[in-house]
């Protein structure tokens, strides 16, 4: 009997053994479809600007002419109530009077009715404004931004602005860069086999470029002489310097538009084309289209800002006691632009337009210095203050870096051929 019991014993000892391997032995995928209790099932969300929009239509659209808030949410049902509520709660955070022509907007409707949850508003594309028209909530917040660092060379083969399009540099770089070399190299008079290289820092969201951080250092060969751009921090402000450590800053910016042409130079025998007579252009035209952005070209205090038959709608600014500039045939004046108000280099005074005696859009720019007009194109103006004798060794050593990175970037071929119109 005692061996009865210990042969028992063995087998349910071996049985439960068997059990307990078999069932922990069992696949992962066995026991997640089988045994794994439902309700701590794990299951990805759908974000959409942060909102979990698995159960909400979502509708597309841009802003047409003449939009408001109200008239794009009417159709999903919001109320005037409920509109008039949230754009005065949102006043703070975002006019929605300033709800503007060709932005997009989405529209998050539950999917069980029509009336309209969330309205998100995309005022650029780095931000977008959510409106939460249940409780009237509004908040604005931004896109998670992409820094890319990118190294490209090319060969002018028709200008400057087409063949940086054709490498994929957006036109915010090539404005960059040109600044960058303004007081250096004529850009109306380059020439076929020019070369450019760039290193900057990209910004793209959602894979989209939408910017540019900054420009690294850059390299221009103008009739086989070069000109490199190299970064450094002097007196605590980052600026770019030539191979000789002179500053390629100076006071006032090179051109009051962004990278265009000139159409008109400064003459003292010209057929005026509305007058039909012969009489003096003492300014400098440059040929853009109405509603270009005019920038001031250096720091200085408004004097003048208003009509006259000749000059249309213009700006004059007081640079110092030696330089006054003067804008005319705007379209319309920058915000807040009046007699006395203090402008920097680059702020925008103003956007071309035909105002007063012109034939068709562009802006006429006038220089003038100790009192006298001058011909803009032929000033020297000086440059900004070199490197200075404590920071030559330190600035050598970033120059000798610089120059070896920029020489290992290849020059490329545009990817895709693009038609511009040459004139």
């Amino acid at each position: 009997m005692k061996h009865i019991w210990i042969a028992l014993g063995s087998f349910l000892l071996l049985a439960s053994a068997f059990a307990f391997y078999h069932y922990h032995s069992a696949s992962d995928e066995d026991y997640t479809a089988h045994e794994l209790p439902e309700e701590i099932i794990e299951v990805e969300e759908k974000l959409l600007f942060g909102i979990n929009v698995d159960n909400f239509e979502i509708i597309e659209g841009t802003v047409e002419r003449n939009q408001t808030l109200s008239t794009i949410l009417s159709p999903f049902n919001v109320s005037y109530q409920v509109i008039d509520e949230i754009a005065k709660k949102s006043k703070d955070i975002f006019d929605v009077r300033r709800i503007a022509f060709n932005k997009k907007f989405t529209v998050l409707t539950p999917k069980d009715t029509l009336l309209a949850q969330y309205f998100i508003y995309e005022p650029n594309p780095t931000e977008f404004v959510v409106f939460k028209l249940d409780d009237a909530n509004v908040y604005k917040e931004s896109k998670p931004v992409e820094i890319t660092r990118r190294e490209i060379g090319g060969t002018i083969s028709r200008s400057l602005y087409v063949n940086m399009v054709e490498l994929g540099l957006t036109p915010d770089l090539i404005d960059q860069f040109a600044d960058l070399y303004g007081w250096v190299v004529d850009f109306q008079r380059l020439q076929k086999g020019d070369k450019f290289k760039v290193i900057f820092n990209e910004k793209r969201i959602e894979g989209n470029v939408v910017g540019i951080e900054d420009i690294e250092a850059a390299y221009f060969e103008h009739l086989g002489e070069p000109y490199h751009a190299i970064p450094f921090v002097q007196n605590g402000e980052m600026s770019y310097f030539d191979q000789q450590g002179e500053s390629l800053k100076k006071a006032f910016l090179r051109d009051p538009l962004k990278f265009t042409r000139i159409s008109s130079r400064y003459n003292l025998n010209r057929f005026h084309p509305v007058q039909k007579r012969y009489k003096p252009h003492l300014g400098t035209d440059y040929a853009a289209p109405t509603g270009t952005e005019i920038r001031s070209v250096g720091d200085g205090t408004v004097v003048e800002a208003g009509y006259s038959s000749g000059n249309g709608n213009y700006v004059k600014i007081k640079h110092n006691a030696t330089y006054t500039t003067q804008y005319l045939h705007m379209s319309k004046f920058g915000s807040g632009i009046k007699a006395g108000t203090r402008v920097r280099q680059g702020q925008v005074i103003g956007f071309v337009g035909s105002t007063g005696l012109a034939t068709g859009p562009h802006l006429c720019f006038r220089f003038w210095k100790h009192g006298k007009q001058v011909d803009w194109l032929q000033e020297k103006i000086p440059p900004a203050e070199p490197i200075l004798e404590e920071n030559k060794l330190a600035f050598e050593d970033t120059k000798r870096n610089i120059i070896q990175t920029l020489a290992a970037i290849p020059y490329e071929e545009p990817a895709t051929l693009l038609t511009f119109n040459d004139n």
